[in-house]
């Protein structure tokens, strides 16, 4: 299936009923967030600190009289230059531009299948500024198979789920973490949408590189079109 195609079908099936936070948050309740590394606002934020940048966020948030912020599919960001793991001296290699959506609230929140869904894999990633808990879920909808990854979890949401298990559309899959847990970033979902995920279990890349970036747009296109931003 081509990406045209694909994208044309997740905007087919979303509807004002999906959703991964309370239906009760309204659309008008989100507040667009830019952090990219080209807000200047941004630039005077310590980002390698998660309390500086959870106070940025929450003042950003409580400004525009909102409950939840949004954004960041393919923002190139400066956040993850704090840890080695996303970190590359070739900027063509560096690992930076963001694949998935970021649902900035408070740790605790519950998480809910948008979806009817399948517990494809789930894993702890513990390398520092990674998913940290991190559940997989696979969907198949009039025979078009994908997935949809839930990272930055709190540990109670992976502790006694199983391989296999379903979860009906409006479900709890879990809880968000805090930075003790979440790879050490203010609390927030990272969604993301996966057409192959290519053998990989419980985890899936979230950012790439300039190099990468044409694969992952076709192989993870945006968010927003299921959930209706």
């Amino acid at each position: 299936m081509t990406l045209k195609a694909f994208s044309q079908f997740l905007f087919e099936i979303n509807s004002n009923s999906l959703h991964v936070l309370n239906p009760s948050i309204l659309k008008s309740d989100y507040v667009a967030l830019d952090l990219s590394k080209s807000n200047k606002p941004l630039q005077s934020v310590d980002v390698s600190s998660s309390e500086h940048l959870e106070k940025y966020i929450n003042d950003y948030i409580a400004q525009s009289h909102a409950k939840v912020a949004y954004g960041g599919y393919l923002e190139t960001r400066a956040i993850y230059q704090r840890s080695s793991y996303f970190k590359d001296s070739n900027p063509e290699t560096e690992r930076n531009i963001h694949l998935g959506l970021d649902l900035w609230i408070a740790a605790e929140t519950p998480i809910y299948a948008p979806l009817d869904g399948v517990v494809h894999s789930f894993k702890n990633n513990t390398n520092y500024g990674d998913y940290g808990p991190t559940i997989i879920l696979k969907h198949c909808i009039n025979d078009v198979e994908f997935h949809t990854l839930y990272g930055h979890l709190s540990l109670a949401s992976i502790t006694n789920l199983k391989v296999g298990q379903t979860f009906k559309k409006g479900s709890q899959i879990a809880s968000l973490g805090d930075a003790s847990v979440n790879g050490d970033y203010p609390p927030h979902l990272h969604f993301q949408i996966i057409k192959d995920l290519q053998g990989n279990l419980g985890d899936y890349p979230g950012v790439c590189s300039k190099l990468d970036l044409e694969f992952y747009k076709f192989n993870c296109p945006d968010p927003k079109l299921l959930l209706g931003f």
